[in-house]
């Protein structure tokens, strides 16, 4: 085991060195990547997204020919370090007290890492069923690169029977989380002077009236929350993350921009939601700015609309994830991942990875060396499963 996280805190450290923050190309990581399990073997194929600037990475090792398998997935890219205030640089690898830092140690390169040490252990063996490696791009703004990859899949007619995805869970089993939808939504209205509002057309007060109606549906959504949900809270949660318009006091502002996101539940509430905006949009908010100035329009861009994780009553990834690790129940989390992505598809999905998500996207990340010698406890039981 020190010889294997060695290797796991070797292949961290080039990791790291990468910086593939969203805004930027992962193309770099992934190549370095896809020639080490090439190396092994592995088929490999590479997913380029449309600007050719990054690509997801889906390969195999075992008998590709018997289909389903075991999918070991993980994102690529991490969160900005600019504006934050951190030790050390944040892309070179820095080892202190057990703990490893750097941007993206925990969320979520080392569960990559360990997996890749894994890797030429599992390439020696007889494996009876298949073994994939998925890492994608842009999950950090929208789950882009997992939607394209399971897209790419489903066309393929490739599924694997189990996905274990390796988000900073401390090692323990998460088998359901709520979706995330992010939207960004630009008002364009008409500029006037500031004596004279009735001659223009306010893109900041009509936005400040979608909020409100924003703010009716979030405690609206209270009233609706399952029965025994097993989420805090159990609701189905709106969030205001930034409003914008106008420069001047004296100016009618002709744009007006708010990003807002939804935690759904359940797919009812999603639907009621964007429902009940997009009614208020057409049928009040509209009609009012085009009485005005018929050229007015409010649009909506779709970051994101990543399906939740729901918990399954039989689920081959949780009795999986608890035969390795030996934990004896499997929890709920707030934050979103890739997993339900994988369930869309007809895979039995679960979370369980290195590290702390208290940790993630703030300055001096780190994991700790405790938590991937778990993490590859896990993947050496994992050896038995795939050539039994």
């Amino acid at each position: 085991m020190t010889d294997r996280l060695d290797s796991t805190r070797a292949i961290l450290t080039d990791l790291v060195a990468f910086p593939t923050v969203s805004s930027d190309s992962n193309l770099a990581m992934i190549v370095h990547i896809a020639a080490m399990l090439g190396d092994l073997g592995a088929h490999v194929d590479l997913f380029h997204d449309e600007t050719g600037h990054k690509a997801n990475i889906f390969a195999t090792l075992g008998p590709r020919a018997a289909g389903g398998g075991i999918v070991l997935s993980g994102h690529t890219d991490v969160v900005p370090v600019t504006d934050q205030d951190w030790s050390t640089d944040p892309f070179v690898l820095h080892e202190s007290d057990g703990r490893l830092y750097g941007r993206g140690t925990c969320d979520m390169k080392g569960f990559i890492a360990a997996t890749l040490a894994m890797a030429p252990v599992w390439a020696a063996l007889d494996l009876k069923r298949p073994l994939h490696f998925a890492f994608t791009h842009d999950e950090e703004v929208g789950c882009l690169g997992g939607q394209a990859l399971v897209a790419e899949l489903s066309a393929r007619g490739l599924r694997p029977e189990v996905a274990i995805i390796g988000e900073p869970t401390e090692m323990r089993i998460v088998e359901a989380h709520k979706g995330c939808c992010e939207y960004s939504v630009t008002f364009h209205g008409l500029e006037g002077h500031g004596s004279n509002p009735d001659a223009g057309v306010n893109a900041a007060e009509a936005a400040v009236r979608y909020v409100a109606r924003l703010m009716e549906l979030a405690e609206a959504l209270k009233t609706r929350a399952p029965h025994n949900s097993p989420f805090s809270p159990p609701w189905t949660t709106i969030n205001l993350g930034r409003i914008a318009g106008g420069h001047a006091h004296n100016v009618i502002p002709g744009r007006a921009e708010v990003d807002w996101e939804m935690r759904p539940v359940q797919a009812a509430d999603m639907a009621f939601v964007k429902d009940q905006m997009a009614r208020h949009v057409d049928e009040v908010l509209l009609p009012g700015m085009r009485a005005t100035d018929p050229s007015a329009a409010i649009l909506t861009r779709v970051v994101g609309e990543v399906a939740g994780l729901e918990p399954m009553e039989d689920s081959e990834a949780r009795r999986l994830l608890m035969e390795l690790t030996g934990e004896a129940r499997a929890e709920t989390v707030p934050f979103s991942t890739e997993a339900g992505l994988f369930q869309s598809i007809g895979c039995a999905a679960a979370v369980c990875g290195p590290g702390s998500i208290a940790q993630a996207h703030k300055p001096d990340e780190f994991v700790t060396l405790d938590q991937l010698a778990q993490c590859l406890t896990m993947m050496d039981g994992l050896a038995t499963v795939l050539t039994r």
